[in-house]
C-alpha cells in the first residue's frame, strides 16, 4: 500500500542547511537557520541551564511517566511571566507540550474541537502555522500582516475582524513576528484587544520569543491586553529561544476561560488530544526550566543572559538600520523590528546571487535571522546587498 503514497517536497530550510554545510568558504554566512548566534557565531547552552542540568542531574530519583499534562511545576512556574503576577488565576491552566510547535497544535486541535471552523492568520507567518491548520482540516483566512513602509498592518486586522464572527479564530503572534519582525504597537494592541472582545471570535496567541523583543515585560504586552479584555483565549508557548532549549523542545499550552467548568472541559480535552499525539511530552528541558524559574539566583542569570541576546540582536538592527538605504531597499524600519527575523524585499534571483556569489544563506522569502550576522560579517552583508540590489 505505501506504494501509493505521493511523495512530498522537501523542506526548503533543511536544504538549505545542507547546501551550507556543504559550502567550503570561509566566510560564508548563515542567515536561513532559527536559532540564537553569539558574536562569534555560536548558539550556547545558556550558563543557567547548565547549573539547572547539574541539579537536576543529582536529584531527580525517577524517569518514570508524568502523564499527558507534562511537568505541572514547570507549566505553574511560567503562568507569572506569561500572564503577569496580578492575573486571576482562576481562569488559566496548562499542560506542557513538545516545543512551541506542539503547543501551536494543541491549541488548533482544542479549538477545532471546540467549534471554531475558520482560523484568521496575518500573512507572512511561520510556514508551519498554515501547515498545522490544514492537518487539523481547519479553513485557513489570511490578511496582510506588514504594510510597505514596514510596519504592522492594523487597518488589515480590522477588516478581517470585520467579517468573522462566532466559530471563527484568529491567530496572532504575541511579539517579535516570525518571519517578519513586525509587531504591533501597544497602542495597535489597545485597539486590538476591544475589537476581539466585540466580533466575539477566539484569539489563539502565540507567544515564542518572550524576552527577545523589548523584554519579558514588555513582549507580554500584547498578550495580556488581549487577556483582559476577552472571555476566553488559549495560548501557545515556547521556551526553545529564551532559553536557548531547541532540541529539548520545551513548550506549554493555556487555556483562558471565564468559569471553572470550560476550563476544565478545555484541558480534559487537551489531555485527550495529547494523549492520542504524543503521549507524553519530553521532560529534561522542562525540568531545567522549573529549577532555574524556581531559584532566584538561577533566574537572575537567566534574565541577564536573555538581556545579553537582545541588546546584541539590538546592535545588529541598529547597524542595518543606519545603513538607511541599500540600492532601493530601505534598511531604517529593521531597527523598528523585534526579535531574531526581518524579511528583506529581495528577488529570487537576488537571493541566489548572494548565496552563489557572495556565500550568503537566507529562506527563499528573504527572511533572514539577525543572530547571523556579528560584527565580524556585518558589513561584508550590507556590502553583498548592495552589490545585488544596485
Amino acid at each position: 500500500m505505501l506504494e501509493a503514497l505521493s511523495p512530498q517536497p522537501a523542506d526548503a530550510l533543511l536544504g538549505l542547511i545542507k547546501l551550507f554545510n556543504a559550502d567550503p568558504r570561509a566566510d560564508k554566512i548563515d542567515l536561513g537557520v532559527g536559532v540564537y548566534r553569539t558574536a562569534t557565531g555560536e548558539t550556547p547552552v545558556f550558563r543557567a541551564i547548565k547549573a539547572a542540568e547539574a541539579r537536576l542531574v543529582e536529584t531527580q530519583d525517577s524517569k518514570s511517566y508524568l502523564g499527558p499534562d507534562g511537568d505541572m511545576g514547570f507549566v505553574h512556574a511560567l503562568i507569572p511571566y506569561i500572564f503577569g503576577t496580578g492575573f486571576d488565576r482562576a481562569r488559566v491552566e496548562g499542560m506542557q507540550a513538545p516545543g512551541g510547535t506542539g503547543a501551536v497544535r494543541l491549541a488548533v486541535e482544542v479549538a477545532k474541537r471546540a467549534g471554531v471552523r475558520r482560523i484568521l492568520m496575518g500573512v507572512p507567518s511561520w510556514p508551519n502555522h498554515a501547515q498545522i491548520v490544514a492537518a487539523a482540516g481547519i479553513e485557513l483566512v489570511t490578511f496582510g500582516h506588514v504594510t510597505p513602509e514596514g510596519t504592522a498592518d492594523l487597518d488589515a486586522l480590522k477588516t478581517a475582524l470585520g467579517q468573522a464572527g462566532p466559530g471563527d479564530c484568529v491567530m496572532l503572534h504575541g511579539c517579535c513576528h516570525n518571519p517578519s519582525g513586525v509587531d504591533y504597537t501597544e497602542a495597535q494592541w489597545d485597539e486590538i484587544a476591544p475589537l476581539l472582545a466585540s466580533r466575539n471570535v477566539l484569539p489563539l496567541l502565540d507567544l515564542a520569543y518572550q524576552g527577545l523583543g523589548a523584554g519579558m515585560e514588555a513582549d507580554a504586552y500584547g498578550l495580556r491586553r488581549v487577556l483582559g479584555a476577552v472571555p476566553e483565549a488559549l495560548v501557545a508557548y515556547s521556551c526553545d529561544k529564551n532559553f536557548g532549549l531547541y532540541r529539548d523542545r520545551v513548550g506549554a499550552f493555556y487555556a483562558v476561560t471565564s468559569d471553572a467548568e470550560a476550563l476544565n472541559r478545555a484541558m480534559t480535552n487537551g489531555a485527550s488530544i495529547a494523549r492520542a499525539s504524543w503521549s507524553m511530552p519530553p521532560d529534561h528541558g522542562a525540568a531545567a526550566v522549573r529549577i532555574i524559574l524556581g531559584d532566584a539566583a538561577l533566574t537572575a542569570m537567566w534574565l541577564s543572559e536573555l538581556d545579553d541576546m537582545r541588546d546584541r540582536m539590538r546592535q545588529v538592527r541598529d547597524r542595518l538600520a543606519a545603513a538607511q538605504h541599500v540600492g532601493p531597499i530601505a534598511m531604517a524600519p529593521l531597527g523598528i523590528q523585534n526579535g531574531l527575523f526581518s524579511i528583506l524585499p529581495l528577488t529570487p534571483a537576488q537571493i541566489l546571487t548572494l548565496r552563489d556569489k557572495h556565500g550568503i544563506y537566507m529562506a527563499g522569502s528573504g527572511r533572514i535571522n539577525i543572530a547571523g550576522l556579528t560584527t565580524g560579517n556585518i558589513e561584508q552583508f550590507i556590502e553583498a546587498l548592495r552589490t545585488v540590489a544596485a
